[in-house]
């Protein structure tokens, strides 16, 4: 809630700052009545052709990072749902290798949320401990040789479940290593600046009204800009996916952090 704040406020503050730019440009650079009236119809079009696309550029960007974001919390759901199911089905192994599974996907469970999560907030790449606790737990989870017939369907289950939680885990760290392309963040760049100077041409700012519509726009442009920044970022602190699915089945994993 508090970074939430703090992009209102960042988004208020370069709003008065532009409005105040605006002021002071038509206070030093007055406008021409006449000169404003031919030039009302061009600022109109140039006006409405640079929001569209900058609109359509914002657009991009925002559905880009939302699905980096929803990609990001299904794998995270996935792995922590098929872990749980694995100590659930070890119930039904011989009591000395179901003890061995517990212990195993408790450690995974810390060590996804103790030290692969704040790797993830730098875009780092998971590291092999994990991969090696999921080696260990596809070991570990195999029928032993005087297995039941009710064993064997449960060491066939568990390895179905080992499987959907590798594809969830490599998802995660696919994820986790992508960020927003250079090309969306430059044009981005640009069409801000751009529609920013357009405020100071064609008599734009000259009365309140016109005041209010910069205060909005430019405050809207930079709170847009920092949500995509931050979703940009799907494990990040502020608006990333937290580990809490894993919390959640394994409370031991957050009680260590």
């Amino acid at each position: 809630m508090n970074h939430v704040f703090e992009m209102l406020a960042l988004g208020l503050l370069a709003a008065l700052l532009a409005v105040a730019a605006v002021v002071l440009w038509r206070h030093f650079q007055p406008v021409d009545c006449d000169d404003d009236e031919e030039g009302a119809d061009a600022a109109e079009y140039m006006s409405m052709m640079i929001a569209l696309l900058y609109a359509l550029l914002l657009g991009l960007a925002l559905v880009t990072v939302w699905e980096m974001r929803s990609g990001a919390e299904g794998h995270t759901s996935t792995e922590a749902g098929a872990l749980h199911q694995i100590t659930v089905l070890s119930e039904g192994m011989p009591v000395a290798q179901a003890e061995r599974i517990d212990v195993l996907a408790e450690r995974y469970a810390t060590h996804v949320v103790q030290s692969e999560w704040p790797r993830m907030h730098e875009h780092g790449p998971l590291g092999d401990p994990g991969w090696s606790l999921v080696r260990q737990l596809r070991a570990t989870a195999a029928a032993p040789p005087d297995a039941t017939p009710s064993q064997q369907a449960t060491a066939g289950e568990l390895l179905g479940q080992l499987a959907l939680l590798d594809d969830a885990r490599r998802g995660r760290e696919a994820i986790a290593q992508e960020t927003l392309s250079p090309v969306l963040w430059a044009g981005m760049v640009i069409g801000a600046i751009l529609s920013f100077c357009i405020l100071f041409f064609f008599g734009i700012g000259r009365r309140i009204s016109h005041l209010v519509m910069v205060m909005g726009m430019v405050g809207l442009t930079v709170f847009l800009g920092l949500l995509i920044h931050y979703l940009s970022t799907p494990f990040g602190e502020v608006m990333g996916v937290s580990p809490d699915p894993f919390t959640r089945y394994f409370p031991q994993a957050a009680a260590r952090r």
